[in-house]
């Protein structure tokens, strides 16, 4: 088998490839680019095409799950449920799969999101904090509603942190605004 080419490359060189390099090698092969696409577009761009899936983290397996979702056609009435699926991740990627997760929720689908990941809960519809802490001494509903309701309850840990998120946000738009602004005379 190695000794068979595509494009100058053996079976081991391919699967020696990374998902973002395999994209543009295969830029002429849409049944496979696509895949390639869905699966960078989660945050997975830098894993090896020939990685066993045994060495898949949780959060790794629950993207891959998540890829072969989106490659389906979609029926709009779909509930996906992820725990935690930005472990791991670097900020740009945590920024692409929450595009990714709403382009499914606005193709008429449900996401249920356990995460702890502040910019993954400041862009939630709805958020359910429970606690008041971890494990046993969790699990009651502290705070619910939009990020603004949570961020506003002082019960919730969850919206304090969110609290303090929204104004230093605030805090850096003025001074973005208060650096551009000219002075005319």
């Amino acid at each position: 088998a190695l000794e068979i080419h595509f494009k100058g490359k053996n079976i081991a060189d391919v699967l020696d490839m990374t998902i973002e390099e395999a994209m543009s090698f295969f830029a002429n092969v849409p049944s496979i680019y696509n895949k390639m696409k869905t699966l960078n577009e989660v945050g997975l761009g830098y894993m090896r095409l020939g990685q066993p899936a045994t060495t898949l983290s949780g959060g790794e397996a629950q993207r891959v799950k998540l890829a072969t979702e989106l490659a389906r056609r979609a029926t709009g009435r779909t509930m996906y449920i992820l725990d935690e699926p930005t472990t791991g991740l670097h900020f740009a990627d945590i920024d692409r799969l929450l595009q990714v997760l709403q382009r499914l929720v606005d193709n008429g689908n449900t996401i249920v999101v356990i995460e702890h990941n502040l910019e993954v809960i400041k862009s939630a519809d709805w958020i359910i904090d429970l606690g008041p802490a971890g494990g046993d001494a969790g699990g009651q509903v502290i705070a619910q509603g939009t990020p603004d309701d949570v961020a506003e309850n002082e019960q919730s840990f969850t919206g304090h942190f969110l609290q303090r998120m929204f104004n230093e946000e605030i805090a850096l738009a003025k001074a973005h605004h208060a650096e551009n602004q000219v002075v005319v005379g």
